[in-house]
């Protein structure tokens, strides 16, 4: 109970419990959309285009795990591409908050950027595969600069919490934190059912045994806003809140010297 009450004052937590809803519901949103972009959007022509060479680069070193279907293969690389460059923006994360601004200022800008990559998909024609593969790397990357910020600015929540009340709360701040994720994938996923549904998409399981589906020419549209328009939107909510957390990199260095005296003082 009075953790609770701790953490319903706690601003700096609810921005972050929010953020993390947030969050998620973009990254579900993304996650559960880019098979129906690929699959009724992106022109397989220019897919196939595209990656051809690449995929027989990879076979000629003994990477074949892509196959040789090119919507597949096609959505398989778009994936991979934002992975790796993911990884690379989470190596650099520590580095970039240490230097310009702390954690706060790099996370929101980070979040800025990627979700500049995420709208721009918007402008794309089905031809654009290129554009795509581009805009999904370089979302990948700035996305990825993020991700150990964010559990870090939890762990700042926590001590910001201990240094108003004097009471440690992180297993619960941190549970919390753990509910906001969940909830927010159960939204996202929920979302893209539901918009797809609103732009008339037929599920699989409705075809009758032996025909093929021809989905309306508006699944195309609901599938391109459903990873451009709709995912941007939890995003730049979330940099508004970010506006308003307080713990900035001069209070980071003030916290954790008054919590290393206090506790020095306790141990003494």
């Amino acid at each position: 109970k009075d953790d609770l009450s701790d953490l319903s004052k706690n601003r700096p937590w609810l921005i972050m419990l929010v953020l993390t809803i947030l969050v998620f519901v973009t990254l579900a949103m993304k996650g559960g959309s880019y098979v129906y972009y690929f699959n009724n959007y992106v022109d397989e022509a220019a897919l196939t285009r595209f990656i051809h060479p690449i995929i027989t680069g990879l076979s000629g070193i003994g990477i074949n795990f892509f196959g040789s279907d090119p919507v597949s293969a096609g959505f398989g690389l778009f994936n991979a591409g934002g992975i790796i460059f993911m990884i690379v923006g989470i190596s650099l994360s520590k580095k970039l908050a240490d230097k310009y601004g702390g954690k706060r200022d790099v996370y929101k800008y980070g979040l800025l950027a990627a979700t500049i990559f995420v709208l721009i998909f918007i402008f794309f024609k089905p031809e654009s595969v290129i554009l795509m593969f581009i805009s999904q790397i370089l979302h990948g990357f700035t996305y990825g600069i993020t991700i150990p910020i964010l559990w870090a600015m939890i762990a700042d929540v926590a001590d910001y919490s201990e240094w108003k009340t004097n009471r440690r709360a992180t297993a619960i701040i941190f549970s919390a934190m753990m509910v906001g994720l969940k909830a927010g994938l159960s939204i996202g996923g929920a979302l893209v059912a539901g918009i797809l549904g609103l732009y008339g998409y037929i599920p699989i399981e409705s075809a009758v045994a032996g025909t093929e589906i021809i989905q309306p020419e508006t699944v195309a549209t609901g599938a391109k806003l459903l990873v451009s328009i709709f995912p941007s939107i939890p995003f730049l909510i979330g940099v508004g809140l970010l506006f308003f957390y307080v713990i900035d990199k001069k209070m980071e260095v003030q916290i954790e010297s008054d919590l290393k005296a206090r506790r020095g003082k306790v141990v003494a």
